[in-house]
């Protein structure tokens, strides 16, 4: 039996018939896998971050160490939808940054700031796409990573 993962749905569907089954240890190793398939694609968000253009070097308290941080993987398998999200979350960011990431990656139109405090003067800044790009590249082997755990699951199931 082989299962193909086409949307978000058919992992819900999968999850709620493994939920169905009332087997906990599979539907733990299958959230386990799922995590293990989608885990390299956090760290070259991240490279991918530090990599960004600055005229000052890379710090772990600068922006981009602060989004570097704030980077991290959700697999869930509980609910109404489940889904693995990989983001940068701004709730993680500072206070005054919580928007940055959407701004650095172009989601939001116009990037305007004081520069470094200085509020008569201002700036606006190009975007930097790091994470969708990152996303198209490494996405195809995560698919294919959780087909696999799938054909994995399917396998045990029957």
């Amino acid at each position: 039996m082989s299962i193909e993962l086409r949307n978000g749905r058919d992992l819900t569907r999968i999850t709620r018939e493994l939920r169905r089954m009332g087997d906990k240890e599979l539907l733990k190793r299958f959230r386990k896998e799922l995590r293990t398939a989608a885990k390299p694609l956090v760290p070259a968000v991240r490279v991918s971050i530090r990599n960004i253009p600055s005229s000052r070097p890379y710090t772990t308290a600068g922006l981009r160490g602060q989004m570097a941080k704030a980077t991290g993987l959700q697999v869930k398998t509980t609910g109404r939808q489940a889904s693995v999200v990989i983001r940068v979350d701004g709730r993680k960011m500072p206070p005054r940054s919580k928007a940055l990431q959407a701004y650095m990656e172009g989601i939001k139109p116009r990037w305007r700031h004081p520069v470094y405090g200085n509020t008569n003067v201002w700036v606006q800044q190009d975007p930097h796409p790091y994470f969708f790009n990152v996303m198209r590249a490494g996405g195809t082997r995560a698919r294919v990573a959780v087909n696999r755990v799938l054909d994995q699951v399917s396998k045990d199931i029957t």
